[in-house]
C-alpha cells in the first residue's frame, strides 16, 4: 500500500542533501532502476524510515532508466575526399622556398592561389546548379547573335560552351578508342561516351576523303593502316532526352558533334584551300558562294559502304524532327578545328535541306576559314547563327586566305570598295571570309599557361575550354573562381605550364590516373545527381 505523504517544508533540504547518496536496488517491479532516485513525493524523519520508504516506493512504482544522450558527430560544413585530404597534406608540408627564393614565393604563391591549385587538381569539383534558361533559350541560342552575353560573358552561355566543347571531346574519344574502319562493309555502331547522360546517341557521323594513298602504304607500316583509310568516324547525332533537361532548356535540343583533323587524308584535304562553288547555284547569280575545295570534299564524298556526311546528318535529322513532332526543338552544330568547319557545311545543309528547319546555331572552337563573303551571306540569310569561340594566338582561325584582319576585311566590304570585293569573291580562289559573332580569348590572360605557349597548345580544345571558363571580360583578369580540372591540361600542356605550377605539381608528384584524363566533366547531368 503506497501512503500519500507530504513533504514538511523544514525537511527539504535535508533530503535533498541526503537523496543523492541512496542507491536503489532492482526488484522485479522494476528490473531497470536507475543509480539515483529522482522523485520529490515522499516524507522523511530519519534516515531509517527514508530508506524505508524509497524501498516501498521502488517496489510499487517502476522508474524508467533515462537514456543517454547521444549526439551526432559534428558535421564538417566543408567535407573533403581522401584523395584531397591526402593532396592537402602534401601542399600543407610543401617547402616552397625550395624551389623560388624566399621573397618571389610570398609574391606569387599566395594562398589564393594554393587553395585554386589544389581544387583544380582534385577529380572533381562543386558546381553550382544549371541555371534554368526556360523562356529566354533562344538568346542563348543566338538569336540576335548573342548580343550583350559575350562581353562581360554571361555565366549560362559560359555553360553551356563548355558543355557543348566536352560534347565534342567525346567524338574525339570516339574516334581515339576505335580509328579503324573497314571497306567492305558498313560500319556498326559505335559507343559514344557522353559527358551530359541526359542526352542519347542516335547516329554515328562518318567523313570520307576523295583522295586515298598507294596500297603498299599499308604493308609497310600494318600498324598505321588506319590513317590511310578513307572513311573515318568524325563526329555523332545526339537527342536530349530528359524530361527534366529538356524542362530547363525550355526545349528539346538536337546536337551533331564533330572532331577535328585527326587522319593523315583528312590533313591532305586541308591543304586543298582554293575556292569552289557550292553545288546547285545559279551561275549567274552576282555573288556566288564558295568554300574550301578538301571541306566541301570531306563533306560531300561517300564510302563504298557509307554514305557521305552530308547525306547521314540531313537523312538522321529529319527523322528527329518527324518524331519529334509537334515539341519545341533546337539544332546545335558545335565542332573544333576540322570539325568546326564542317559544322558551318552541317548548318548550310540542314537550313537548305530539311523542311520545317528548327533553329540553328553553330559553336565552333578554333575554326579555320570556310569560304567566301557569298558563304557567309548565305549562312546570314537562311538565319543560321554562328559563335566563334577564337584563341587570338591560334593561328589556325586566321587560314586560309589573303585577309589576315577581320577588322581589316570588315571595313573594306563596309566602304565604297564592297562592289569590287564582290568581284574579287567571285574570281579570286583565296577570298575567304569568316563567318558569325566572335568570341576572342587569349592564353595569355590564363595564370597557368606559358604566354609564349606553342601552336599545339593555342589551338588545343581543352585550352580552349579552360580559356572559356575562366573568361569574364576583355578587360578583367582570369576568373578567380574558375573550376575547370587542369588534370588533362596538365597531362597534355606540361610544357607550356607556367614553371610555377608545374615545379608545384613535380613536388606533389602528381601522377593522374587513367580516368582522370577521360573527360572532366563540369555539367553533371540532373539525372546523375
Amino acid at each position: 500500500m503506497l501512503l500519500s505523504l507530504t513533504l514538511p517544508p523544514q525537511n527539504l533540504g535535508f533530503f535533498e542533501t541526503r537523496r543523492a547518496s541512496f542507491k536503489l536496488r532492482k526488484s522485479p517491479l522494476n528490473p531497470c532502476a536507475p543509480r539515483f532516485f529522482n522523485s520529490a513525493s515522499v516524507s522523511v524523519s530519519n534516515t531509517t524510515l527514508t530508506r524505508k520508504h524509497l524501498s516501498n516506493l521502488d517496489k510499487l512504482l517502476p522508474v524508467k532508466s533515462e537514456p543517454v544522450p547521444v549526439f551526432p558527430p559534428r558535421s564538417d560544413p566543408n567535407p573533403i575526399s581522401n584523395e584531397e585530404a591526402k593532396t592537402r597534406g602534401i601542399l600543407e608540408a610543401l617547402n616552397l622556398p625550395r624551389f623560388w627564393k624566399e621573397s618571389k614565393a610570398a609574391e606569387e604563391v599566395s594562398p589564393r592561389h594554393l587553395n585554386r591549385l589544389r581544387r583544380l587538381l582534385s577529380k572533381s569539383a562543386e558546381y553550382s546548379p544549371r541555371n534554368i534558361l526556360g523562356s529566354k533559350w533562344r538568346q542563348y541560342h543566338g538569336s540576335d547573335n548573342w548580343a550583350g552575353l559575350l562581353d562581360p560573358l554571361d555565366e549560362n552561355l559560359r555553360r553551356e560552351m563548355v558543355r557543348y566543347g566536352e560534347f565534342i571531346q567525346a567524338a574525339y574519344h570516339c574516334f581515339h578508342n576505335d580509328p579503324a574502319t573497314s571497306a567492305d562493309h558498313a560500319p556498326a555502331d559505335r559507343h559514344v561516351a557522353l559527358p551530359d547522360r541526359s542526352y542519347k546517341v542516335t547516329k554515328n557521323l562518318y567523313a570520307t576523303a576523295s583522295v586515298g594513298l598507294p596500297k603498299w602504304v599499308d604493308t609497310v607500316a600494318p600498324d598505321l593502316s588506319w590513317m590511310t583509310q578513307r572513311s573515318s568516324c568524325i563526329g555523332y547525332v545526339a537527342v536530349c532526352d530528359d524530361r527534366r533537361e529538356i524542362e530547363r532548356m525550355g526545349r528539346r535540343d538536337i546536337v551533331i558533334a564533330l572532331r577535328g583533323t585527326a587522319t593523315c587524308l583528312e590533313w591532305a584535304e586541308n591543304m586543298r584551300d582554293l575556292l569552289v562553288q557550292m553545288p546547285g547555284q545559279d551561275d549567274k547569280a552576282p555573288s556566288q558562294a564558295k568554300v574550301e575545295c578538301g571541306f566541301l570534299s570531306l563533306f560531300k564524298t561517300s564510302g563504298p559502304h557509307m554514305p557521305s556526311l552530308s547525306e547521314s546528318v540531313v537523312k538522321e535529322v529529319q527523322r528527329l524532327v518527324e518524331l519529334y513532332k509537334g515539341e519545341t526543338l533546337s539544332i546545335t552544330v558545335t565542332g573544333h578545328s576540322l570539325g568546326a568547319a564542317m559544322a558551318l557545311l552541317v548548318a548550310d545543309e540542314l537550313s537548305t535541306s530539311v523542311p520545317d528547319t528548327p533553329p540553328v546555331a553553330v559553336f565552333s572552337f578554333g575554326g579555320p576559314r570556310v569560304g567566301n563573303r557569298g558563304f557567309a551571306t548565305r549562312l546570314e540569310s537562311q538565319n543560321v547563327k554562328v559563335l566563334r569561340i577564337v584563341n587570338s594566338q591560334d593561328v589556325i582561325t586566321k587560314v586560309p586566305g589573303m585577309f589576315v584582319s577581320e577588322g581589316l576585311d570588315k571595313k573594306l566590304r563596309e566602304s565604297s570598295a564592297c562592289s569590287v570585293l564582290n568581284i574579287l569573291d567571285n574570281n579570286m580562289p583565296w577570298a575567304y571570309t569568316h563567318v558569325g559573332t566572335e568570341l576572342k580569348l587569349d592564353t595569355k590572360m590564363s595564370p597557368f599557361l606559358k604566354p609564349d605557349a606553342d601552336v599545339a597548345c593555342c589551338h588545343d580544345l581543352e585550352a580552349y575550354l579552360h580559356l572559356v571558363d575562366g573568361f569574364m571580360a576583355s578587360n578583367c583578369p582570369f576568373r578567380p573562381d574558375s573550376k575547370r580540372s587542369l588534370v588533362k591540361l596538365l597531362d597534355e600542356q606540361k610544357s607550356n605550364m607556367k614553371r610555377l605550377y608545374t615545379n608545384k605539381v613535380n613536388a606533389l608528384s602528381f601522377k593522374p590516373r587513367k580516368e582522370l584524363l577521360r573527360m572532366p566533366s563540369v555539367l553533371p547531368s540532373p539525372s546523375s545527381s
